[in-house]
């Protein structure tokens, strides 16, 4: 089985409406850019946060029941285009919101299980395509009307 050094995570979510239909993805890359696990998932109605959020969760529970890929002193880098996420995340910003409490109770909760360093990133929507695709065909293919 093949092991990494490095991992680079890019997470999104979404929804149509706030709250509306949302759905959230990630994509999964290795240090040459291989893409090496991606997934999306319908939430049903929620908030674009809790389905930007929920992105991060399923990341990083993905990583905790995949540890096994890690070498040891490997890092996780998770890159995300919600502001609001990331500056709560690393402490930016105070978190006022119980539901986003609760999932960022889960996003400590697994990267105490992962036993690598975990380490956060904003970066601009355009440089996260992939995972906004994702999610937009996760809510096409859900939410379409016959």
């Amino acid at each position: 089985m093949r092991t990494y050094r490095f991992l680079q995570i890019f997470t999104d979510g979404g929804s149509r409406g706030n709250p509306g239909p949302s759905a959230s993805a990630f994509v999964v890359l290795d240090a040459t850019g291989t893409v090496i696990h991606e997934e999306a998932k319908v939430l049903g109605v929620t908030t674009n946060n809790v389905a930007e959020y929920q992105a991060i969760v399923d990341a990083l529970f993905w990583i905790s029941r995949n540890a096994n890929l890690l070498q040891k002193e490997s890092s996780v880098l998770v890159c995300m285009d919600s502001q609001l996420a990331y500056s709560q995340i690393v402490g930016l910003y105070k978190m006022k919101n119980a539901r986003l409490a609760k999932l960022l109770f889960k996003i400590r909760e697994y990267e105490s299980q992962i036993h690598t360093a975990v380490r956060y990133e904003h970066i601009p929507r355009n440089k996260n395509k992939k995972p906004d695709a994702l999610v937009n065909k996760a809510l096409d293919n859900r939410f379409t009307s016959s």
